[in-house]
């Protein structure tokens, strides 16, 4: 994947348009009121999921009478910008730290800072390749990936060309929703023909374009997989801009244009995950490690296979963000 770099000027300008403060911390930091105050670092900001998980932490804040910061960069492929992100988070000096990683192993050095601080971590949404974080609240997403698989090869009657738009193959979720719809079917669909993997960042205009380039290479490809919401707008909109026909989308996420194209049948549907009940499990469960409790090495915060059949109904509804 070609990894996006940035300058200081323009790391800077991501971090003033992205960060979003809760509580009555000045607009620098946290950690010099009476409150604890935890800094969470997300993976991206623009995108309907963060705003959710954004939502939730803000909402567990408010249960326990703590302060917060949320923070992304403005795409999912600025790892720099995240980096540059989490150094500042730490300066500020936290009593917890929510961390949802871009790169798995890129922020190495600023978690054992952390650890050498007595500052818990809690990874969210993607863990990293490190035993520092006291736990990830996740969505099992090779789980999720393989749900996403099955009603694909279900919807192609186990045979065709099937492409998939990956967000990035750098971060702990984007390796899993890969891997967990290859696993999937190798193991159950032999009828499938696999295409190699294209990775767009999240972000709905490479993924468009990528998805018209496998259309042009591969125009008797039956199925295509989205597997985040940027990735899964942009392979809809990659096929409606080439003008092909009869081929089936599968996504991840449930952003409002993903339920629209549900809702016309542009994309047979998507594994949707639950972003606010994210984003409180994170403040719990940084609540606990400030005080601390032990907690278990991964939450699974769940996961839900929607589509024109149940998107209406209570389950799935409250599970949307819209």
């Amino acid at each position: 994947m070609r990894i996006r770099k940035i300058g200081a000027a323009v790391a800077a300008a991501a971090l003033a348009l992205a960060v979003s403060a809760c509580g009555s911390q000045a607009e620098g930091g946290g950690g010099g009121g009476e409150q604890p105050y935890i800094a969470i670092v997300s993976k991206g900001f623009q995108h309907q999921f963060w705003q959710a998980v954004k939502q939730g932490a803000e909402q567990a804040a408010q249960r326990h009478g703590v302060e917060i910061s949320f923070e992304g960069p403005a795409t999912e492929a600025d790892i720099e910008a995240q980096v540059t992100m989490l150094t500042n988070a730490l300066s500020r000096q936290p009593d917890a730290i929510g961390f949802a990683a871009l790169d798995s192993r890129a922020a190495a050095p600023l978690l054992q800072q952390a650890q050498t601080q007595d500052i818990p971590v809690i990874a969210f949404d993607s863990g990293v390749e490190s035993d520092i974080p006291v736990t990830t609240a996740a969505t099992d997403n090779k789980a999720a990936a393989a749900e996403a698989a099955k009603h694909m090869a279900e919807a192609l009657g186990g045979t065709g060309k099937v492409a998939m738009v990956v967000h990035d193959q750098t971060s702990r979720s984007g390796i899993d929703r890969r891997d967990g719809f290859v696993e999937w079917m190798e193991a159950n669909a032999p009828g499938i023909e696999l295409l190699p993997p294209q990775y767009g960042g999240g972000d709905q205009l490479e993924s468009a374009n990528i998805t018209k380039a496998i259309i042009t290479a591969n125009p008797d490809v039956a199925g295509i997989y989205g597997s985040n919401e940027g990735s899964a707008i942009g392979v809809v909109r990659g096929v409606q801009e080439s003008g092909a026909t009869g081929i089936t989308v599968v996504g991840f996420d449930s952003g409002q244009a993903q339920i629209d194209a549900i809702r016309d049948g542009t994309m047979l549907g998507a594994i949707t995950q639950n972003p606010i009940g994210m984003g409180e499990q994170l403040v719990d469960a940084a609540v606990k490690a400030i005080n601390g409790e032990q907690l278990p090495p991964v939450i699974d915060t769940g996961f839900y296979w929607y589509d024109q059949s149940n998107i209406d109904s209570p389950e799935i509804q409250n599970v949307l963000y819209k």
